[in-house]
């Protein structure tokens, strides 16, 4: 027998990711943090559907943060907006740590941190129409043509957003990087389910990697799009 197998039998191919999971350095204290604190902030990543009326005790506008890096953008929303609850979404332990801190600093009770890809948290753990805004602030570019197939940004992951975000509601997304801005904003305005944008919005802090750009001479484009 031969030890190819038919089409229809081979093991589909793994999703490409978007992100390197780096073994950076982890603090002391974010070690503790993430022992101490994860309790009481963290969401562990199961395949199942989250249950946010329970997770918050209300019902309230939530917001998810994809790749939110050391958290100091996410804590500063959710403090400023004690309405909404949040949702932050990142890989990297030296980050979700970081936020541990900060958020036990300022005794947040409206914020939740997964440590995991942001893709399977969507699809598996997100319910349809639960979000009111998703914000994804200076994703990876991976700048070299041969590595565009590895961005968050493509047509699948528009549909995937179109899906969990409630009518009405948006898709928050800030680059430094002008080639995926392009990208972005074809990729976004192709999906009927989202209108056009607009670069009227709040105020926010600035985040580590746009200050990084910004030293870089890079321009800052920022959109939110409408999920009709």
């Amino acid at each position: 027998m031969s030890a190819n197998k038919p089409n229809n039998q081979r093991l589909s191919r793994p999703r490409i990711k978007s992100f390197v999971r780096r073994t950076g350095r982890v603090t002391p204290a974010q070690k503790r943090a993430l022992e101490q604190y994860w309790p009481a902030y963290g969401l562990n990543y199961e395949p199942s559907q989250l249950d946010l009326m329970k997770i918050f005790g209300r019902n309230a506008k939530c917001i998810l943060e994809i790749g939110f890096g050391n958290g100091e953008l996410l804590v500063s929303m959710a403090t400023a907006n004690p309405q909404n609850d949040y949702i932050g979404v990142e890989v990297h332990e030296a980050g979700v740590g970081h936020c541990l801190l900060r958020l036990h600093e300022q005794s947040l009770t409206n914020v939740r941190l997964i440590r995991h890809d942001a893709i399977d948290v969507l699809r598996q753990q997100i319910p349809d129409q639960a979000l009111h805004g998703i914000n994804l602030f200076f994703p990876d570019p991976w700048p070299k043509k041969r590595q565009h197939k590895r961005r968050i940004v493509q047509a699948d992951f528009i549909t995937l957003l179109g899906r969990k975000i409630k009518p009405g509601g948006y898709f928050h997304a800030a680059t430094d990087w002008a080639n995926y801005a392009e990208h972005i904003d074809e990729t976004v305005t192709a999906d009927p389910i989202f209108s056009s944008s607009t670069t009227n919005f709040t105020q926010r802090p600035e985040t580590k990697f746009e200050l990084r750009g910004k030293n870089l001479g890079h321009e800052i484009w920022e959109r939110i799009y409408t999920r009709v």
